[in-house]
């Protein structure tokens, strides 16, 4: 049975969560072989599932963790220098080798293409789109109706699979800006070493975006919590990058900027996050499981390209489903669809259609393959979870 795409995408973060710790700890080559593992489970997830409209994302991640696999495996002490112009100064040589190797560190975090995800996609999370669009979209469109400035850091918060990831592309693309896409897993690959220097340098390449180009810079760090969380112990240099992150962001939030540069951190883990960090977020926004009304459009749209019976209908499974995140509710219809085509394969008359033949179809789906899937698969997300995520917005959010 293949793998729902929470759970690729879960065992990709694994994967590449281990891998930043061996990679820390200077075990190069299981770090690479944890590498290949997050790479690996994203392929996959992209080649089963290729209208997912996070694929650009996942694309993107791919990249970085490559990237980082290369550098593990360089030779050490051989260095390839770029080619500089000769006729330069050697201040001028020096600069362009530096502003070279910043683009070469950080250019794989950028997607060159608007994400493929419009706000009507987004079904629900009206806190979170209302959220959105008074922090970045209204700025974006009518700065001079802000004399007092605007949000530039939001958090998204909530369970696995409800949407986090979907509402920052969403956002990229209504406001046709540049999407800056990382990961706790990527940025912290990048940052081992030198760590506070090159947190300056993501954030002076998306301010040089944001006023070279002229045109908005959503920075979206997924995972946030890995990168921010508090932790018993730490050592300095992850103290050190910590600081230069509120700095980056007290300078993104200084009075009298008018600069669209924005920061969306998303977590599953607010409680992670130490408050000098949740105060440089001024919007901390919950974003929940879906309401009936929305569990019914979801159901509406995944199973719009199905083949079904007549009696199935979306407001029917929207309450037998309570407690089922957005994601949950397409790997439903997706199993149920799997289980038929199934059947289909698997009985005993089946035949590869001859020239001119109509293809036999699998037969209609009903509500009792939707029920019978519910029994194979349970909610992502606890009551537990839901009471810890209710406790902490009532001392923490703010819309």
């Amino acid at each position: 049975m293949s793998l729902a795409p929470q759970e690729l995408e879960n065992n990709a973060s694994k994967y590449a969560s281990d891998a930043i710790k061996l990679d820390s700890q200077g075990a190069r080559g299981m770090a690479i072989a944890s590498y290949q593992k997050a790479i690996d489970s994203l392929v996959k997830l992209i080649h089963l599932y290729p209208d997912n409209k996070l694929n650009k994302v996942y694309t993107e991640r791919c990249r970085a963790y490559e990237n980082r696999i290369k550098a593990l495996q360089m030779t050490r002490g051989v260095d390839i220098e770029p080619a500089v112009d000769p006729n330069a100064t050697p201040a001028e040589q020096k600069a362009s080798l530096e502003k070279k190797k910043d683009e070469d560190d950080f250019d794989d975090l950028i997607m060159k293409e608007k994400p493929d995800v419009s706000w009507k996609e987004v079904v629900g999370l009206d806190d979170a789109k209302s959220a959105l669009r008074e922090s970045i979209v209204y700025p974006t469109q009518r700065s001079d109706l802000f004399p007092l400035g605007w949000p530039r850091g939001i958090l998204l918060y909530g369970p696995p699979g409800c949407g986090k990831t979907v509402l920052a592309a969403a956002t990229a693309n209504e406001i046709d800006g540049y999407f800056i896409v990382v990961d706790a897993a990527s940025m912290m690959s990048k940052w081992l070493g030198e760590a506070e220097k090159n947190v300056s340098k993501v954030f002076k390449m998306a301010r040089g975006y944001a006023e070279r180009e002229h045109k908005p810079v959503i920075l979206f760090i997924d995972e946030i919590d890995s990168l921010l969380g508090n932790r018993n112990s730490e050592v300095g240099g992850e103290v050190r990058t910590k600081n230069q992150f509120l700095t980056e962001m007290d300078g993104i939030n200084g009075k009298g900027k008018d600069i669209q540069l924005y920061v969306i951190g998303a977590t599953n883990k607010p409680w992670s996050l130490d408050w000098p960090f949740l105060r440089r977020f001024q919007k901390r926004v919950y974003v929940p499981l879906p309401t009936l009304e929305a569990r019914e459009k979801l159901f509406d749209l995944y199973t719009h390209p199905l083949k079904k019976d007549e009696k199935v209908k979306s407001l029917e499974l929207a309450k037998i489903f309570d407690g089922y995140s957005a994601s949950d509710i397409k790997d439903i219809c997706q199993s149920a669809q799997l289980m038929i085509v199934n059947e289909l394969f698997s009985a005993p008359d089946y035949h590869e259609p001859v020239a001119g033949e109509i293809p036999p179809q699998p037969r209609d789906l009903t509500t009792n393959d939707f029920k019978e899937m519910m029994g194979r698969r349970k909610p992502s997300v606890s009551m537990d979870m839901i009471r810890a995520y209710y406790k902490w917005s009532e001392q923490f959010r703010a819309l």
